[in-house]
C-alpha cells in the first residue's frame, strides 16, 4: 500500500497517524503541494482532483481523508474503537464526521489561510478584519466541540480514540503554523487534545514535525 501525502495537510496528518500508531504496512510517496506536484500529469491520472491524501492499495485507489481512514479501520487488523463495528457507536463517528467538514475544518482552515497562505502568496499583510471574523466562527466552532462532542466523555465519540478525534485534533493543530495555539482559552478542549496526543504516542510529534518547523521559523523572523 502506498499513501500520496504531504503532511502540512490537516488530512493527511490524520492518515499518517492512523497509520503509523496502528502499525499498518505501507510507504509514504511525499507530494509537496507548495510546488504543484499535486498538478502533474501522473497524480492527476491518479486523481482528478489533484488533492492528498490519495491511498493506492492493490490497484485500488481512494480519495478523501475521511473515506480512507474508515477504509483502513475496516480493512485492516485495528483495534475496534478507531471506527467501531456497533452500529450506534459507528454513528456517532459519522456523525461528527459529516459534521467536521463545514465546521472544524472549514473554521480551522480559513484562520491559517488568512495568516499564512495568503500573505506569503500575495505579499500582502494579514487581512484583520476577515480575520477577526473567522476566529469569532471558530471559537463558536469550539464551544460546540465542547458542548456538543466531548461533553463529560474522553474523546468526541465516546470513552475511545476514532477516526473522528484525528481528524478534529489536526485541523485545530493547524494555526498553530501561525504561532496560534486556539485552544489556549478552552481548557476542556486542550486536555483531549492531551488525551489524543497520549492515546497516539509519537506519531502526533512526528505528523506535526513540519508544522513545527513552520511555526519556529515564522517566531524567529519576529
Amino acid at each position: 500500500m502506498v499513501v500520496y501525502l504531504d503532511l502540512l495537510s490537516q488530512p493527511c496528518r490524520a492518515v499518517y497517524i492512523l497509520l503509523t500508531c496502528t502499525k499498518i504496512p505501507h510507504k509514504v510517496h511525499a507530494v509537496a503541494l507548495r510546488k504543484g506536484e499535486h498538478r502533474t500529469p501522473e497524480f492527476t491520472n491518479m486523481n482528478l482532483m489533484q488533492k492528498v491524501p490519495v491511498l493506492v492499495d492493490s490497484g485500488f485507489i481512494l480519495t478523501e481523508s475521511d473515506a480512507i481512514l474508515k477504509y483502513l479501520a475496516t480493512q485492516y487488523d485495528v483495534p475496534e474503537h478507531w471506527y467501531p463495528r456497533q452500529p450506534q457507536q459507528r454513528a456517532r463517528v459519522d456523525e461528527y464526521t459529516a459534521w467536521h467538514h463545514t465546521n472544524t475544518r472549514a473554521h480551522a482552515a480559513k484562520v491559517f489561510i488568512l495568516e499564512v497562505l495568503l500573505p506569503r502568496h500575495m505579499g500582502s499583510a494579514v487581512d484583520k478584519v476577515a480575520l477577526n471574523n473567522a476566529l469569532s466562527n471558530l471559537k463558536n466552532t469550539l464551544d460546540k466541540l465542547e458542548t456538543m462532542f466531548l461533553r463529560r466523555q474522553p474523546f468526541l465519540c465516546g470513552d475511545d480514540i476514532t477516526v473522528a478525534d484525528l481528524l478534529a485534533i489536526c485541523e485545530l493543530m493547524q494555526p498553530l503554523g501561525a504561532g496560534r495555539d486556539i485552544l489556549k482559552d478552552h481548557p476542556q478542549l486542550q486536555r483531549w487534545r492531551s488525551r489524543v496526543q497520549s492515546a497516539v504516542g509519537k506519531s502526533f510529534d512526528e505528523a506535526h514535525a513540519v508544522l513545527y518547523a513552520l511555526r519556529d521559523r515564522r517566531q524567529a523572523k519576529m
